[in-house]
């Protein structure tokens, strides 16, 4: 077994696949979800994957974005409060059922919630970035 147990720097070691990653992204910017819905969601995802430092830079994003504290304190209970709109609350369902990959989960019936808000072009974007994020969260763990 090696020795030699220091993470991976990612970014230096394939700089092209960043470019790439990040590419996405500004593609992913054409469409017309609500930046304050991709912080909750992203948010989310990242505390689902306990990506410590996912959490930390999305919480202060969505901070600068004008997000609330208590909305913030309240994501990771967001079936249990009042806080998040009914458009919210199908985005979040969608993105926990894929960051936590479940056989029984009705991916028909999240979708059907989907379409009472958003377009399928809407939900393409969103289903990409709850991907993205997913991407991101895992590449920083593997530094843990």
């Amino acid at each position: 077994m090696s020795s030699n147990t220091q993470p991976i720097n990612l970014l230096q070691s394939i700089p092209h696949v960043f470019e790439s990653l990040t590419q996405v992204h500004v593609t992913l910017d054409h469409h017309d979800l609500p930046a304050s819905l991709k912080h909750l969601i992203h948010l989310r995802a990242s505390q689902i994957n306990q990506c410590g430092f996912c959490v930390k830079m999305h919480t202060r994003e969505a901070r600068e974005a004008n997000e609330t504290n208590e909305r913030l304190d309240r994501l990771i209970v967001w079936r249990h409060v009042s806080d998040f709109s009914a458009c919210e609350r199908a985005a979040l369902a969608w993105t926990e059922a894929l960051t936590v990959l479940d056989e029984q989960t009705d991916y028909a019936s999240l979708r059907g919630d989907l379409r009472e808000h958003f377009n399928d072009a809407q939900i393409g974007a969103l289903t990409a970035e709850i991907g993205m994020i997913n991407l991101w969260n895992r590449l920083q763990v593997s530094r843990h």
